[in-house]
């Protein structure tokens, strides 16, 4: 049997093409993709700028329903309705077992190394497969980037009561203010130029927004996060930390970016300066929150499309536009 998926084949060249359904091997499940997010990694990829082996099918956020299971499968059946974490490892390296498996010495991806979730059907490891139950499948694509982001809150120290500021407020973003939130923050500040996406962060419980960092005050905030990937506002973040403050970069930002930082400021006051990469084991975390409703992301979805319509996803993303925050492609959507 065949199915369509649409393929990266080299950057900026890209189509729908009918291929076989995959195979399942004795440690695998099939997977009928329901919802595929669009990422930001998806853009780099599609662009070039960034992890990927091509050609590839992308999406590495998805979720949808069991179709086969290999003979070894021992935890997931067909029928379930299921969320993946795309990040593949080996299990034995000295980064995972050190749970550092973000760090494996054989890395691999869905969407990024090896087939994902922008197609009909996909085929993944047991152990990289999770039951979402009753949880919408739209919702269930957020596992991943809600796990990437439970990893960076976790990464960031916050503490009841402190105060947070946030750069960019897209679909990370507002995940990143939902999360904080719960986690016990008292105040939330959140920069954005688009004005809708400043509507839904107050919306969900920001306690500031504004679109210019000349509102903020310097030596203010416990913690900053930026979520953007953009270097001025990497640079800038130093200014609004408070002494012996935490400065979260989360944002991705493009492989020939160079960051420069004032050295005697960043000594004097003693900062923390953490990353965050992809995630640690956070899937299951992300799976109870969002069945819990305590963390809610109706309002984070804002577009459906086709797998044909998959560029001008990226395209939307890219430009900002039609409220663009989260894009999902929908296989079964015509």
């Amino acid at each position: 049997m065949d199915m369509k998926a649409f393929v990266i084949e080299k950057p900026g060249t890209a189509m729908v093409k009918t291929m076989p359904i995959p195979a399942v091997g004795d440690d695998d499940i099939r997977i009928k993709v329901k919802a595929s997010g669009i990422c930001g990694t998806d853009v780099h990829i599609y662009r070039g700028d960034y992890l990927g082996t091509y050609p590839v099918i992308p999406g590495h956020e998805f979720s949808g329903v069991v179709d086969a299971v290999g003979s070894k499968a021992a935890r997931i059946k067909i029928g379930d309705r299921v969320a993946v974490e795309p990040n593949i490892v080996c299990d034995n390296c000295f980064p995972c077992l050190n749970n550092r498996q973000n760090y494996c010495d054989h890395w691999g991806a869905a969407g990024v190394t090896m087939p994902g979730g922008m197609a009909e059907y996909v085929t993944v490891p047991e152990k990289a497969v999770f039951d979402i139950g009753n949880l919408p499948f739209e919702y269930g694509s957020l596992t991943e980037p809600l796990s990437c982001v439970l990893h960076g809150v976790e990464r960031s120290r916050i503490k009841l009561g402190d105060k947070v500021l946030i750069f960019g407020a897209g679909p990370i973003g507002i995940l990143l203010l939902k999360t904080i939130l719960l986690r016990g923050a008292s105040e939330v500040t959140q920069v954005d130029k688009n004005k809708s996406r400043l509507e839904l962060a107050k919306k969900s419980g920001a306690t500031h927004v504004t679109e210019t960092i000349d509102e903020l005050r310097n030596d203010a905030y416990d913690v900053v996060i930026d979520a953007s990937g953009a270097m001025f506002l990497w640079e800038q973040a130093v200014n609004f930390v408070r002494n012996s403050g935490t400065i979260l970069y989360f944002g991705l930002p493009r492989k020939d970016a160079v960051l420069t930082l004032p050295a005697f400021v960043v000594f004097t006051k003693e900062l923390y300066l953490v990353t965050s990469y992809t995630s640690v084991r956070n899937s299951i975390q992300a799976i109870r929150l969002l069945q819990s409703g305590k963390l809610d992301v109706k309002d984070i979805i804002s577009h459906r499309l086709p797998l044909e319509d998959f560029v001008k996803g990226v395209e939307i993303i890219e430009k900002g536009t039609e409220g663009a925050l989260k894009i999902v492609i929908c296989p079964e959507k015509q």
